[in-house]
């Protein structure tokens, strides 16, 4: 392997062997820091392989010294990017499986404007109740038994 300024060299004299050294040298760190910020093995390789294009689009005009800790920085800023990006996009999937269950006990078959309603006429109803003598009331709430 080389020695990172010989890599830096190489990345100066704009030449993709600078990428196969790098990825030689500090690929598999690079892809182990950011599989355990991922937990995800595709996206893991997919910021291996944007550190790389970062180190392209950087050096030069930068001289990175260290070499391993301006790689092993990008490779952590990248995933961290990554996954604040897949967990802004949903929820995270560690709590949907919980939330989708709690979903089903806790919405109602009803509307708020089916609640009003109901609402609205069981206050008519009392009204209408309160209307009647006690004898007439007895009658109407037996025959409401009756009819459930």
């Amino acid at each position: 392997m080389l020695e990172d300024v010989k890599i830096i060299e190489l990345f100066f004299a704009r030449t993709e062997q600078a990428i196969a050294e790098l990825a030689a040298k500090y690929g598999s760190t690079c892809k182990r820091i950011a599989n355990n910020i991922l937990k995800c093995e595709p996206d893991a390789e997919e910021c291996v392989n944007d550190t790389y294009l970062a180190a392209w689009n950087a050096i030069p005009p930068e001289r990175p010294d260290p070499l391993r800790t301006y790689i092993f920085r990008i490779t952590r800023n990248i995933a961290t990017a990554k996954y604040h990006a897949n967990t802004a996009l949903k929820r995270n999937s560690y709590y949907d499986v919980a939330l989708d269950e709690l979903e089903e006990c806790l919405t109602s078959a009803s509307t708020i404007e089916q609640e009003v309603d109901a609402k609205e006429l069981s206050q008519e109803i009392d009204r209408f109740l309160d209307s009647l003598d006690q004898e007439k009331q007895g009658y109407v709430c037996s025959k409401v038994l009756v009819l459930r």
